[in-house]
Formats: C-alpha cells, structure tokens, sequence
C-alpha cells in the first residue's frame, strides 16, 4: 500500500521530526563556530568544555603554595578574545584617548582598574552582540593550558622568543637583546599578537601583560570542583598571566597573583570573554 503526503503536509512532518531530534538528541544541534568577531574586530576563538588539573605540582620550578593541584570540570564552552583587549579597542567602547599615542594602539590597554573594565564589559553587551564578561581564573588557566600539563603551554621552560618577560632594562633585562632584535620596544608592552599563539589560538597568555580576572583571590579547594567562580568577597581580585616587567617564573600557567580591584598598574590589562549562546 502506498501513502503520499500534500506538501503542506510533507513540510509539517520534516519539521515536527526536526524538533524531536533536537530534543532527543542534543547533539545533532549546529555546533558552535570555532571563532566569532564582533563588529570592533576583537576576535574570540572557541575553547572547549573539559577537565583540567589547575594549580602545580610542588617540583615544579617557581611553585607557591597557593597553587595546590585540584580538579576541575568546565560544563560549558566558551569564546575567549584571542588578544588582550587593545588600546584602540578601548578607544572604540569607552571613547576616551587624550592620553595614548596612536602608534600605540595596538598595544594592551593598560592602567585599567578591575571596576574600568567592568565598565568596558557593560558597554560592550549594550552593542547586542552577545554575553561579555571577563574570565573566571579557572577560564583563565583552562584556556591558557591548552591542554597541556607543562609549566608553559609549550612545555617546562619558556624562552625570550616564545613571550614578552624579562624586558626591564633595570629589574629584569634578560629578554631585551631578543626583543631589540625582533624590532619591538625596551621597557613596555608589545602589540598584541607579536609573538606566536598557543595550542587554541590565543596570544600573549603568557607575558605581555597582566591580565585581570572575574573572581576574588583565595584559597583553593580541597577536591575536585565543577564551574568554580572563585572565593568569595576577600578585597583582592586576581590576575594571571606575568607582563613584560619581571621573568618567566612569573608567567606559569599556574602562577597565581592579585590586586586591589581598584588598582591601576602599567604593566596591568584585560582580555574579555564572550558566552556560547
């Protein structure tokens, strides 16, 4: 026996068995875009949900106390700019550029507060692109890693062509001969993307700048934790990531540092993260 079906009809059936995939199986939906750029150029690459050890191991070479190895769980993907955010970046959101010159403005924003940022974030949402936020310092270390379990995401030792540390002519001048001759700047921050990105195509993760964080500061837990935000209100949010003033140890993947959320240091800026719808 043979049965066809009107078109109206046909066009009803495709799309109730449509929804019922979705709902039985969320995996068939469209996966989300390795990259998203929004309409100022900053670009977001995607990084995958996962596990990860965050913290060191004690024989690692600079390891704190403070980076006790736990496990963590990230339940959901995310976007993370691919850069810090840039001075011209800044400019285009806040408006405001009396005080850098122009051929800086592909270098890091820096002396921004935590709250400067969070005003920054609150503008970019207003643009209706998407969900913006500054990363969770488990984000943070997870995307930085790339996957690997190395001090670096390129393994134990980091090198002056790998990253911008050492370069402070008077505390740490190890690095200034090789960025002399790869044509950047003594005493500073370089543009952003000078040096080659890791594993998941994100610049300057290590060095550069420092980079501020969503949470409090404080004492890891005890065991395995899923979607960690951090401690609770303890007066001093994190930043990660080392700058351009001090030496590689500074620069781990697990090294940990904070801040007053009020401050606003030269050698301090931000990269912004935007949620999967």
């Amino acid at each position: 026996m043979h049965f066809s079906l009107k078109p109206a009809c046909r066009g009803a059936l495709v799309f109730v068995l449509a929804v019922t995939a979705a709902a039985v199986f969320p995996c068939l939906s469209r996966a989300a875009d390795p990259t998203f750029q929004n309409r100022l150029g900053m670009m977001f690459a995607l990084i995958p949900s996962g596990s990860f050890r965050m913290g060191s191991p004690v024989d690692e070479t600079g390891h704190e106390a403070d980076e006790a190895l736990h496990e963590v769980h990230l339940s959901k993907p995310f976007y993370l700019q691919t850069t810090e955010v840039t001075v011209a970046q800044w400019r285009s959101v806040m408006g405001a550029s009396w005080w850098k010159r122009d051929r800086e403005s592909l270098k890091p924003i820096t002396k921004v507060s935590w709250f400067d940022c969070e005003d920054f974030v609150k503008k970019l949402n207003a643009m209706g692109e998407g969900t913006y936020r500054l990363p969770t310092e488990a984000e943070w270390e997870y995307a930085c890693r790339a996957g690997s379990g190395t001090a670096y995401a390129w393994g134990d030792t980091l090198t002056c062509r790998q990253a911008l540390f050492g370069n402070n002519s008077i505390k740490s001048p190890e690095c200034i001969p090789t960025v002399k001759e790869i044509g950047l700047e003594p005493d500073g921050p370089a543009p952003v993307g000078s040096y080659a990105p890791n594993a998941w195509g994100l610049y300057d993760m290590h060095g550069n700048v420092w980079e501020w964080c969503l949470g409090w500061y404080g004492s890891y837990p005890g065991g395995p934790v899923t979607d960690p935000a951090g401690a609770q209100e303890a007066g001093m949010k994190v930043r990660r990531g080392g700058s351009w003033f001090k030496g590689a140890r500074m620069c781990r993947s697990a090294n940990r540092n904070f801040a007053h959320p009020a401050s606003r240091y030269r050698t301090l800026g931000f990269r912004v993260l935007r949620e999967v719808d």
